[in-house]
């Protein structure tokens, strides 16, 4: 029979799966107490950092309904909970693994879809949600803007049209 202290560790794995939006594999083999400290801290505030066992977390991620990971689970390995952003955790793990070459992401998951190293990079390139929203608003702001133009533009064309005919008329009718 499995431990309690066992028993509860796993269930709270399983949890932090269930609850994460994304969860990020490292190897921190050779990082000092100090470079966890600092990795925790540009991860930003809503990715949760953790050093695990392997075969707990294996079983816990399992509960979860993932399965995907199952042969990353060698070697000392931590685990990048994300609730937040996962765009903006990648890039902390991305950059800071650019500074430290003892981090290894080995992989992960988001939203129940595995993800390998490389696409986690890719994913630390991409514009945060905010950015991409802003974009997005801009993006909408301009064409509306260029539709009130438009709409703004069709009737003063038709009143100077309109006043050029008039004042031609007149013309050919004083001339008369």
């Amino acid at each position: 029979m499995a431990r309690p202290d066992k028993a509860a560790a796993v269930a709270e794995l399983a949890d932090q799966f269930r609850s994460s939006n994304a969860a990020v594999l490292t190897e921190y083999r050779g990082l000092t107490v100090a470079q966890l400290k600092t990795l925790r801290r540009s991860l930003g505030e809503n990715a949760q950092y953790a050093v695990v066992k392997n075969t707990l977390t294996k079983i816990a991620a399992n509960e979860a309904g993932i399965t995907s990971l199952d042969d990353q689970f060698t070697g000392p390995t931590a685990v990048a909970f994300i609730t937040g952003d996962p765009v903006e955790s990648a890039k902390g793990l991305r950059d800071f693994a650019k500074d430290n070459p003892n981090l290894i992401i080995k992989g992960g998951v988001l939203d129940g879809k595995a993800l390998s190293a490389d696409e986690i990079k890719k994913l630390a390139d991409l514009e945060s949600r905010e950015v991409l929203l802003a974009k997005l608003a801009g993006a909408m702001k301009g064409k509306q803007s260029q539709a009130a133009a438009l709409f703004q533009a069709l009737p003063s064309k038709f009143v100077r049209t309109a006043e050029a005919l008039r004042a031609k008329k007149a013309e050919q009718g004083g001339a008369e």
